[in-house]
C-alpha cells in the first residue's frame, strides 16, 4: 500500500512534511468556537439537539435498561450525568452510556460522503469532560464541532473503505475525533493531541458481525470511541510516548484496516478549518440504516399511488446503491424475514414493506408488534433488492421501489436525492419537532419543552445546567 502523505519536495529532509496527525492537532487547537462560520454553528445546535432527543427516545426501547445496568456496574461513580436517568458516573463511563442512548435507535446523523455519524463520534465524549470541568455550552459546542470535522474527514479519506472489509466506520473514526474532543477541553497541547491519536489507532474497531443476527454490539461502538478516546487524552497528558504516524505510518490504520484501499489522505488536511463539512451532515427522517433511505422515500410515494390494491401486488423490487448491497439486503433469506429490530433497520426488504402497507416508518413500526405484523412479513418475502444504476451514491442515498401487479402492470418511483439530503435536508422546524417526539417518550410534553429551550438558548450557560434539564424526574 503507498503511504498516504502528500508528494514530499526537493527539500522536504530540511522540512519535514506534517503528518495528518498534525494537521488535526493544529486544528483542534486553534479552532474557536465564536470564528466558526454561522452555518456551522446552526447546524452544530441543530445536530445536538436531534442526538440528545434520540438519547431521551432510547430509553424506551429493550436494550436501554441491560445495556446501562452492565455499564454501571462496570464503570465507576462519578458527577456526570446520564441523559434520561438519574445515574451519575465518571466522565468515560457517561460517555459510554449516553453514545450508546444516542446511537442505540439508528436515527442519529450521518455524513453521507464519508459515511460515518459524527454526532455520536464527538458528543458524548464532549458532554461528559465539559461537564467534568464546568465549561460551558459554548465551549462544549466548539469541541463537539472540532471532532465532528475529523470524524467526517477521516471518514472520506478511505472514501466508504471501512465498511467494505467489515468495519462499522463511526466505531473507528469515533476513537479519533473524541481523543480530539477530549484533548481540546483538557488543554492539551498540539503534541499532546497528536500523541492522543497515535494511542487511539491501537483503540480502534468495531467489527459489523452484528449484521448476521441483529446484535446489539454496534450501538456500543460509538461509545467504546468516546471512552477510549477519553483514556486516550488523559494518558497523552500524561506523558505517554504514542506513535507519531497513526493514520499514515507502516502498520498504522489506513494499512492495517485497509491494506488494499485507495486513500486520499488530502481529504483531512486540505482546507482544515476554513472548508467545513458539518453543514452537509444529514438528519435521518427514518430509524433506519442510512442506505434504504432513498427506499423508504420511493416507497412513500408508491404506498399514496396504490391507493387499495395492496392484494393486487405480485413481487416488490427495491433499488439500492451496489456497494450498499452486502449490508442491507443479503443474505436474503435473512432480510426477507427480519424477527428483531436490529434485523429489521438493516433490511431493505422489512422496511419497502412495512412503508408500502402503512406510507411511514417510525420508532412504532418497530416495535414488537410492528414486527410480527403479518402483512408486513409475508409482503418482505416477496421483496427482492437489485443494485441501482442510477444511484448517486455516496453522495446521496439514492434508492427506487418498482411494484410488479398480478395483472403485470408495474408502479416504480426512483428518488436520486434521499430526504435529509442536499435541498431536500430537515428544516430546524423538522428537527425541532422530531426533537419533542423523542424527548417527550421520556421526560414528558412539558419536560421536553423545557429541555428543548435549555438547549437552544443562546445565552451564556453551563453544560451542568443543560444537562440537569435532561435527566430522568426521579434526578
Amino acid at each position: 500500500m503507498t503511504p498516504a502523505t502528500r508528494p514530499q519536495t526537493a527539500d522536504s529532509s530540511k522540512v519535514p512534511a506534517r503528518t495528518l496527525a498534525q494537521h488535526l492537532a493544529s486544528f483542534a487547537l486553534r479552532a474557536q468556537w465564536a470564528a466558526m462560520p454561522a452555518a456551522v454553528q446552526e447546524r452544530a445546535r441543530l445536530h445536538v439537539l436531534d442526538t440528545l432527543g434520540l438519547a431521551l427516545a432510547s430509553h424506551t426501547q429493550a436494550y436501554a435498561a441491560p445495556c446501562l445496568a452492565g455499564i454501571t456496574n462496570a464503570g465507576g461513580a462519578g458527577d456526570c450525568s446520564v441523559i434520561g436517568d438519574e445515574r451519575r458516573l465518571a466522565p468515560r463511563d457517561a460517555a459510554l452510556a449516553n453514545a450508546l442512548l444516542m446511537h442505540g435507535l439508528d436515527f442519529d446523523d450521518t455524513h453521507q460522503s464519508s459515511i460515518v455519524h459524527p454526532s455520536v463520534a464527538s458528543l458524548p465524549a464532549a458532554l461528559a469532560i465539559s461537564e467534568q470541568i464546568d465549561a460551558t455550552w459554548d465551549a462544549m459546542l466548539g469541541a463537539y464541532a472540532i471532532g465532528v470535522e475529523a470524524a467526517i474527514r477521516i471518514g472520506a479519506a478511505v472514501k466508504g473503505g471501512f465498511h467494505h472489509v467489515g468495519f462499522h466506520a463511526t466505531g473507528i473514526v469515533s476513537h479519533f475525533s473524541s481523543a480530539l474532543v477530549a484533548g481540546r477541553l483538557l488543554g492539551l497541547s498540539e503534541a499532546q493531541l497528536c500523541a492522543a491519536q497515535g494511542i487511539s489507532a491501537s483503540t480502534a474497531s468495531g467489527v459489523q458481525v452484528f449484521l448476521e443476527e441483529g446484535a446489539w454490539s454496534k450501538r456500543l461502538h460509538p461509545g467504546w470511541g468516546a471512552l477510549a478516546g477519553i483514556t486516550a487524552a488523559h494518558l497523552a497528558r500524561a506523558g505517554f510516548v504514542a506513535p507519531s504516524r497513526p493514520y499514515e505510518g507502516r502498520f498504522g490504520l489506513f494499512e492495517t484496516h485497509l491494506r488494499d484501499t485507495s486513500i486520499d489522505a488530502g481529504a483531512i488536511s486540505e482546507g482544515l478549518g476554513e472548508q467545513w463539512y458539518l453543514p452537509d451532515t444529514c438528519i435521518k427522517p427514518y430509524p433506519v440504516c442510512h442506505f434504504i433511505h432513498g427506499c423508504a422515500d420511493a416507497a412513500v410515494v408508491l404506498h399514496a399511488e396504490l391507493s387499495g390494491s395492496l392484494g393486487e401486488i405480485d413481487h416488490v423490487i427495491a433499488w439500492l446503491p451496489e456497494p450498499t448491497l452486502p449490508i442491507v439486503a443479503e443474505p436474503a433469506e435473512l432480510k426477507q424475514h427480519a424477527s428483531t429490530d436490529y434485523e429489521a433497520k438493516f433490511s431493505a426488504q422489512f422496511v419497502v414493506a412495512k412503508i408500502l402497507l402503512h406510507g411511514r416508518l417510525g420508532l412504532p413500526e418497530l416495535t414488537e408488534a410492528g414486527l410480527a405484523e403479518p402483512a408486513t412479513r409475508a409482503l418482505a418475502a416477496r421483496v427482492v433488492c437489485r443494485a441501482d444504476p442510477h444511484s448517486s451514491f455516496p453522495k446521496y442515498f439514492s434508492g427506487a421501489v418498482t411494484i410488479v401487479l398480478k395483472d403485470g402492470r408495474t408502479l416504480h418511483h426512483h428518488v436520486q436525492v434521499n430526504k435529509g439530503a442536499g435541498d431536500r435536508a430537515l428544516t430546524a422546524e423538522d428537527i425541532t419537532a422530531k426533537f419533542l417526539s423523542n424527548a417527550a417518550l421520556t421526560l414528558g410534553e412539558q419536560r421536553a419543552r423545557e429541555a428543548l429551550m435549555s438547549i437552544m438558548d443562546e445565552s451564556p450557560r453551563t453544560v451542568r445546567s443543560v444537562m440537569h434539564c435532561l435527566r430522568s424526574p426521579a434526578s
